[in-house]
């Protein structure tokens, strides 16, 4: 399976779309984030606003290579199914509510807090199916909770985990 860094200079210039649907609030995106080689800047606007903290309705920039690393992950899986947020930016406030009631489940400096990780599963898709995409890539952390049915994404360093 390709990584990331091995994608084609073509397939790094194609047009690039996601659906969306934020499992919490309700509400869905079909957007074309990246069009003719550039990120367009209203639709990662749209993007922040579907991946918000949604307990403190706070809005943050996502990382933009998180979107990359999800459409290669569909890619992979040759998908372009529907993207289920289960959590997306955290505010340090939540994300300090949350390791509070949590088992070790939610890491004190989660890149969430910097819009850079994001917990998703894909519809229709089998979760296993989409851990293994996500590993496949090689783009950044990869965490596996097969028991809640979510893979954690993130932009930084190659590691992965099961939780």
């Amino acid at each position: 399976m390709p990584s990331l860094a091995n994608m084609s200079p073509k397939i790094q210039q194609q047009n690039r779309t996601l659906q969306f649907n934020n499992l919490h609030t309700g509400e869905s995106l079909n957007t074309c984030y990246f069009n003719a080689g550039h990120f367009v800047n209203t639709e990662l606007q749209r993007v922040n606003h579907i991946c918000r903290d949604f307990r403190r309705n706070e809005i943050h920039p996502m990382d933009k290579r998180l979107l990359t690393q999800l459409s290669a992950i569909q890619q992979v899986l040759e998908t372009d199914a529907e993207v289920q947020i289960i959590s997306g930016y955290r505010s340090p406030k939540t994300n300090a509510m949350l390791r509070a009631h949590s088992h070790g489940g939610v890491a004190k400096r989660s890149l969430h807090m910097q819009g850079r990780a994001i917990d998703f599963r894909i519809a229709g898709v089998d979760i296993s199916d989409v851990h293994d995409a996500a590993l496949s890539i090689k783009a950044g952390g990869v965490g596996y909770y097969p028991g809640s049915r979510f893979v954690h994404i993130d932009t930084g360093r190659v590691r992965f985990w099961h939780g």
